[in-house]
């Protein structure tokens, strides 16, 4: 059975894997933003922070993914189901391109433009809300590309702990030695991961300030 053959005759299946496969990344994404946003304002705002937490962000990123996942596996809560330790291991890879850009967003960005929003008489969460995070939402938005691109990458891992998505086909098809089961995990893999590069580039260009 060739690969197209299997994708006609298992549409339905692989359409689940990957429903799956995007509700991991979307919930892990959003996660990793309210985390990693925050973060990223407290390195630009005390740059003596950026050692302790972009360097635990990093050694997370190093950590090889089955290995993660074993590591939080006796984690209270965490272990006691699949889909939270998946995203609780994403989550922890996601983290690091999304601080790093929101600390060099809002660090890029002119001094003479917080000085004149002061001037103005803006507190400093006005300054924030209003001035900061528009001006630097294009780069940290280059973050949150890469981070999820990255996410719908490893997310592939998550079956080994039963957690679902595309992976399930990568894993089964290297155990049965069948091309058509790991191309039908891979090949959506890749699409999702080319769409949401595209489309978060073209969020990206749009919302960069104007020259």
């Amino acid at each position: 059975m060739n690969v197209i053959q299997y994708f006609q005759q298992h549409a339905d299946e692989i359409l689940q894997a990957t429903l799956e496969h995007i509700w991991l990344v979307g919930i892990t994404m959003a996660i990793a933003v309210a985390i990693a946003v925050p973060l990223g304002i407290l390195v630009a705002r005390r740059p003596w922070l950026s050692k302790p937490i972009v360097g635990t962000a990093n050694v997370a990123e190093t950590i090889p993914s089955l290995a993660l996942l074993g590591i939080l596996l006796p984690v209270p809560w965490l272990g006691e189901r699949a889909d939270r330790l998946a995203i609780a291991a994403l989550t922890l890879y996601a983290l690091l391109p999304i601080i790093r850009n929101t600390a060099a967003g809002i660090a890029g960005i002119d001094p003479a433009v917080r000085e004149a929003a002061r001037g103005m008489g803006m507190t400093e969460r006005q300054i924030l809300w209003q001035v900061e995070l528009p001006l630097s939402l294009s780069t940290i938005l280059a973050g949150i590309r890469v981070a999820t691109v990255l996410t719908i990458g490893v997310a592939t891992i998550a079956a080994a702990v039963g957690a679902g998505g595309l992976g399930e086909y990568i894993f089964r098809g290297l155990a049965m030695v069948n091309n058509s089961l790991i191309l039908a995990g891979a090949i959506p893999a890749a699409l999702l991961a080319l769409g949401a590069d595209f489309l978060l580039s073209v969020l990206e260009h749009r919302l960069s300030p104007a020259r």
